[in-house]
């Protein structure tokens, strides 16, 4: 039998994880079987199993491309000399959730799994790995920014990093859950904190 190209083998396993993803947005996470999964990607159950083994395998690997393209970005920002101003790497990440975040994109799906986290230490694990990878990123940002002045020098990267994430999960579940937010308006709250904190650590008289 001829072997199977790695590119036949990454293309099946993006069929599945696209599959999966419509299931979860269209019938919700906990809904959705993996018999269901399986007969979207109109595949034979010994071929998807080759591939995934549990919901929390899917979720994995749809969250690691996804979150993976926002780490990216953020990495892409600390090469540069000087690095972009911090509300515009922000604004970046943000308008990269916005694009997955149309009424079938992945980042509905980012919810439903948070729910099932507090309940299943397998999910509480899975999601604490992923996005311990994000605030990592973010505490970089926030310390490549301090150095290029954009910063107070006296501020602490990681309690930043910390901001900088709940300000993305924030803006997720406000989206999600409340409907419209305009990018532009969250990013002005955000300069105006930025402002603000910056306006505290200067000189008191």
């Amino acid at each position: 039998m001829p072997r199977v190209s790695e590119a036949h083998l990454a293309a099946r396993r993006q069929q599945i994880i696209e599959a999966a993803t419509r299931c979860f947005v269209r019938n919700g996470f906990h809904q959705t079987s993996m018999q269901d999964v399986i007969k979207e990607a109109g595949l034979s159950v010994g071929a998807f199993y080759r591939y995934f083994s549990s919901k929390a395998e899917l979720i994995k690997a749809l969250a690691g491309e996804k979150i993976g393209t926002i780490l990216g970005t953020v990495d892409q920002s600390l090469r540069q000399e000087p690095m972009p101003p911090l509300d515009e790497v922000l604004d970046e990440v943000l308008r990269q959730v916005d694009q997955n975040l149309t009424d079938d994109g992945p980042v509905r799906i980012a919810v439903q799994v948070w729910g099932e986290a507090v309940h299943d230490p397998e999910f509480g694990d899975l999601v604490a790995g992923i996005y311990s990878q994000v605030r990592e990123s973010a505490t970089a940002l926030a310390a490549r920014a301090q150095a290029d002045g954009q910063l107070p020098r006296d501020a602490d990267p990681s309690a930043i990093g910390a901001t900088i994430f709940g300000l993305l999960q924030g803006y997720i579940l406000q989206k999600v859950l409340l409907g419209h937010l305009d990018r532009a308006m969250y990013l002005e709250g955000v300069r105006a904190l930025l402002g603000a904190g910056a306006r505290q650590t200067g000189p008191r008289h």
